[in-house]
Parts: C-alpha cells; sequence; structure tokens
C-alpha cells in the first residue's frame, strides 16, 4: 500500500503523540521508506512548526512543556554539587567538543559554565539548561525518554558517538566500586561506556557518598578515568585502585 507523504506525516505525529520522540531509523521501519524519505518528512514536519529536530530524530514540540517543564522546576543542587561543579569549570577549553552525561552532577555543572561551548548529551536537563544562554552548541541525541532519569536513549542514535569524537568527556555515575563505576540502568551504562571509548580524557564527578553506594550496570572502569573530581578524600580502600589505574583525584 502506497502511503503519500502528507498521510504519512500525520501518522509522525500520531506516533510521536505516544512515543514522544522518533528517530530516522524507528520512521524508516514504520513506514518503510529510505533514509532520504524519512529525513525529508522531519525537515517538512519541522518547517511546519509541528515537531522539534533532535540529533538523530525528532520530538513532540510539546514535550517542551510537558517534560522538560525546567523553568517550573526548582534545582536544588547541594553545596558539594556546586563546588564540583565550579571546580569542573577549569577544564573547558574554547573550541573543544565535550560529552556531557545524564546526572544531577553534571545538570549543575552545566547550570554553572560561563563560557560558550559545544556539547553533545543525552539529558534532557543538561540540554534544556545550556540552551537558555546564546552562543552554545547543544546536540541532543534521541530516542526514548526514561522519565525518571530524564535521558534519552536509542541505539541508532548512541551509535553515532562511534563518529565523534570528544576531546574531553564529564560523566557523573550512580555508584563508585574498586572495579568501576556503575548505572542504574543498562542503557545509561551503555552509551556512557560508548562516550570513554570516544573521549580523549575522561572526568567523572561524583560527592563523596558515592563511594558507599551499590549500583546494577557498569558503565568503564578506573583504567579509562583520569580525574575524578569529589567533595572529600575518598575511602582509604580505593587509593591503591586510583593509583594502579593513574586517576587523579581532585578535591573541590
Amino acid at each position: 500500500m502506497i502511503v503519500f507523504q502528507e498521510e504519512r506525516l500525520a501518522l509522525i505525529l500520531s506516533h510521536l503523540k505516544t512515543s514522544r520522540t522518533l528517530s530516522v531509523g524507528e520512521i524508516c521501519r514504520l513506514f518503510h521508506v529510505s533514509r532520504d524519505t524519512a529525513r525529508r518528512d522531519i525537515v517538512k514536519l519541522v518547517r511546519k512548526g509541528a515537531a522539534a529536530r533532535t540529533h538523530g530524530g525528532i520530538a513532540l514540540l510539546d514535550l517542551q512543556n510537558a517534560v522538560l517543564g525546567y523553568h517550573q522546576r526548582a534545582y536544588n543542587f547541594s553545596d558539594e554539587k556546586k563546588k564540583i561543579g565550579t571546580c569542573a569549570q577549569q577544564f573547558l577549553i574554547p573550541g573543544q567538543l565535550y560529552f556531557l552525561n545524564a546526572s544531577t552532577s553534571i545538570s549543575c555543572m552545566a547550570k554553572m559554565i560561563d563560557r560558550k561551548v559545544t556539547v553533545y548529551t543525552h539529558s534532557l536537563d543538561t540540554a534544556e539548561i545550556l540552551s537558555q544562554r546564546g552562543g552554545n552548541h547543544v546536540y541532543l541525541l534521541g530516542g526514548l525518554l526514561n522519565e525518571k532519569n530524564r535521558y534519552f536513549y536509542d541505539p541508532e542514535s548512541a551509535g553515532k558517538l562511534s563518529e565523534i569524537r570528544f576531546d574531553s568527556a564529564f560523566l557523573g555515575t550512580a555508584a563508585i566500586t574498586e572495579d568501576g563505576f556503575y548505572y542504574d540502568n543498562p542503557d545509561d551504562a551503555a552509551i556512557n561506556g560508548l562516550a570513554v571509548t570516544r573521549s580523549d580524557r575522561i572526568f567523572v564527578l561524583a560527592e563523596h557518598m558515592k563511594f558507599a553506594k551499590k549500583s546494577y550496570f557498569k558503565g568503564f572502569g578506573w583504567e579509562d578515568v583520569q580525574t575524578i573530581i569529589t567533595d572529600q578524600n575518598i575511602p582509604a580502600k580505593f587509593l591503591p585502585v586510583a593509583a594502579v589505574a593513574g586517576t587523579e583525584v581532585i578535591l573541590a
């Protein structure tokens, strides 16, 4: 059955009302069209003001009101997070390309950035925060929204990272153990692990209590991390781990 463009656009919008985002690949699979056709459909919907473009796909425009809601939400960042975020600023160099992940520590850092940056992220909050100031170049990876942890994930969009080389990645984490850095969701662990392989330098921003927590899915190991920025001395059992890995620990 042939589906004409206007009918297909209406169907895409219908899908967006439930999925909120669609990648180019998902449009291809759903409507049996080529990637070029899917991209033309996206361009038309964006030009008509019916949807917003994301890196690798499209999002429903009312996502800004229904999900982002940043201006109606008050972030109560801890003093520890603010100190860590301030300390991280010194490592931002004009003209470099960065990956920032989805965590409250990184969102706090983003809110405190006082210079123009070019960033890729899968974090809803980080993208929104950085978009409030002119001059920043922010690329938001698309996919299905994890509403609890407020990030997008789609294997195809995540795969785009394999085509990019970052100067540095700034990553928060759910938990730190002697064998690595962990996340609560497997897709979040996967995208952080991929970002690590595509970055020349890895910074982990973590409050001291992350060293006492446990989580489920390993993203990467100590050997991948050049610098940890934290607010207190790390537990003694982690000192030899950091030394063997060559990981610098900076106290904010």
